[in-house]
């Protein structure tokens, strides 16, 4: 196993896998509500089972080069976690996306783990362009692709049917070379 240091405080980015599924479930327990405001991934996650079952997925989707999920631990503790959705090498492409429960929520996780997942992608995987996609409502997760730099390409305008209310969706995105002009600075 690894993990990752996120600076400051005792917190850590490491690989999420189905064995932690127990954990995964409490965390998300802890922070269903949430989580759940605008992702749907604390609906995925509601038994045992089901937080197998998703871990399992992207075990699957890593093992097929098509994803992957971490964990972001604090002080030993499961708070949140990032993610390849898509993870695409043959055509240069991924996106990226979190979620954190309100514990660790104003501490810059999210985006420090953030920018290892687009380093890795860009340097060691040669990923031309990352895409983050956002509710327009999700105000935390649209500062995120702002605080890493990202251009805000679009919105898809009644995009996603969550919760029975149809939302708008924002297009962000990083090319290559504009990260890598970002990293040097």
């Amino acid at each position: 196993m690894f993990a990752i240091s996120l600076g400051g405080e005792a917190a850590e980015l490491r690989p999420l896998e189905p064995w932690q599924a127990e954990e995964f479930l409490a965390h998300m327990d802890r922070g269903r509500e949430f989580i759940g405001e605008f992702i749907a991934l604390a609906a995925a996650a509601t038994d045992l089972d089901s937080a197998r079952a998703f871990l399992h997925s992207y075990a699957e989707k890593q093992a097929a080069d098509g994803g992957r999920i971490y964990g972001i631990w604090l002080d030993g503790t499961l708070v949140g976690g990032v993610l390849f959705r898509v993870f695409d090498a043959a055509l240069e492409y991924c996106e990226v996306g979190c979620w954190l429960e309100p514990a660790a929520v104003g501490k810059g996780l999210v985006t420090r783990a953030v920018r290892l997942l687009i380093d890795w992608a860009v340097v060691e995987r040669g990923i031309h362009r990352v895409e983050w996609m956002a509710a327009s409502g999700n105000t935390a997760s649209v500062n995120v692709a702002k605080r890493l730099g990202m251009t805000r390409e679009g919105v898809l305008r009644d995009a996603f049917p969550y919760r029975g209310v149809r939302h708008d969706m924002e297009v962000w995105s990083v090319l290559a070379p504009q990260w890598r002009e970002l990293r040097s600075r």
